[in-house]
Parts: structure tokens; sequence; C-alpha cells
């Protein structure tokens, strides 16, 4: 999504805009206060008269992030149908139209960061992390309606399923990065739009596997399923 912070906005807004950018473009690391201020066309006096330092500029961009995407996504056309299953396709279908410009302009702000600063930077991580989460809610409460509606025997959980979305939505930018370009995004969404469907479809043959252990003791392997074709390997 892309921002743009005009001079006519208070200073602490262009930096915020201006972090948005720079930090989407070069990452958290390699951002300096010095670009920020740059690119918001505004000095390093005013820079720490808002804000303690880069860090505490990473955490309330995190919000600002938040409210500006928060905002666009509520005014998106999606939300005025009437089918929860439409909205919810709706949502993915937006996301997939938003794959457009240069890398930075579609990429996410705090998936960029919480790449970066999840064990060096907690509190840009819990910063990140309540983003995400308050973003999936959104999402999840079209999805519960459209399980109540189509699918009410369904076990999977509609909050599960919203943060599986930006599990692959985060993981399409990654791979955009990788590869330089948004064709391979495009179709990791088409992916999920599809896996989605299927999900919210009376009828469909959607199994979920029992997830697999996270911690495992030490000594202790976790059991490769059997290969299910001949030729295969594990």
């Amino acid at each position: 999504m892309t921002t743009s912070s005009s001079p006519a906005l208070p200073s602490r807004t262009r930096l915020l805009d201006a972090a948005l950018q720079v930090i989407r473009t070069k990452g958290y690391t390699a951002t300096t206060v010095d670009e920020i201020c740059q690119a918001a066309g505004v000095t390093k006096g005013s820079f720490f008269h808002h804000f303690k330092g880069k860090e505490d500029l990473a955490i309330q961009a995190t919000r600002h992030w938040s409210d500006v995407t928060g905002a666009a996504f509520a005014a998106a056309d999606y939300h005025r149908l009437p089918d929860p299953r439409d909205r919810v396709l709706g949502y993915i279908d937006l996301r997939a139209v938003m794959l457009a410009g240069e890398l930075p302009d579609f990429t996410c702000l705090l998936g960029t960061m919480v790449q970066e600063t999840f064990t060096t930077h907690p509190a840009i991580r819990d910063a990140c992390h309540a983003g995400i989460d308050g973003h999936a809610h959104t999402v999840a409460v079209d999805i519960a309606e459209a399980q109540a509606l189509y699918v009410p025997d369904a076990a999977w959980d509609a909050q599960e399923l919203a943060l599986y979305t930006q599990a692959a939505l985060q993981g399409a930018f990654v791979l955009a990065k990788a590869q330089g370009g948004a064709h391979i995004a495009s179709v990791c969404v088409a992916h999920l739009r599809a896996y989605v469907q299927a999900l919210l479809t009376p009828g469909a043959a959607v199994r979920l596997a029992p997830p697999v252990p996270v911690a495992v003791p030490v000594g202790e392997r976790i059991p490769v399923p059997a290969s299910q074709h001949p030729g295969d390997t594990p």
C-alpha cells in the first residue's frame, strides 16, 4: 500500500509516513534517522522532538501503519457485500489487486520489521504482532459469519484461518522480494483464495491434519509420514 507525505501535514505525520516507505524499501536495520528526516523534509531536531529514537519511531510507525491500512480496508467495497463468504473472498481479491507497483509499495511494514527485530527488539516485535493480529481479527469476523452460514460443522477455527491468510500473504511478499517481482505473490494469493473458498463450500473435501508439535524434547524426532506414492522420498 503506497503512502505519501505532504509538506502540509504535521511534521510527526510526515516522519511516520516517511518511515513506512523507507523501512519497507531498505528494512529496519539499514534505515537511518537521517534518511527518514530527509524523506520527510524535516530536521533532525524535529525528529527528536517527536520520538525518543529510531526504535520509538518504529513502534509508533506500526500503529500509524495499522491506522492507515485499517481505514483503507474499512472503506473497501467488499464490506458492503451482503454475503459473508463473498466478503471474505472480496478481501482476498483486494489483496490481489494491491499487488501493483514496486515491491515497497505493496509489501507490509509489519512483516518487514518483525523478520529483522523479533529477537533484537522485542518491543518492535510485540507492536508488529499486535498490528498483524488486530488486522487478522477484522478478517476473522467475516470468516466466522461465513462458517456459521455455510459450514457450521467445520472443526477449524475462524481466527486461526484469518491468521493463516496473513501468513500466506506475508510469505507471498517474501517470495516476491526473493524473485524481484509480484508475479509469484499473485500466484500465492490465487492459491489462498481457492483454499479459503473450498473451506467455506459445503461438502468440499478439505480435511486439516492435526498440527505437528512445535516443541520436541531433546533426543526425540518428529515422525516423518510414509511416502504416499511409489518413488517418493521423505
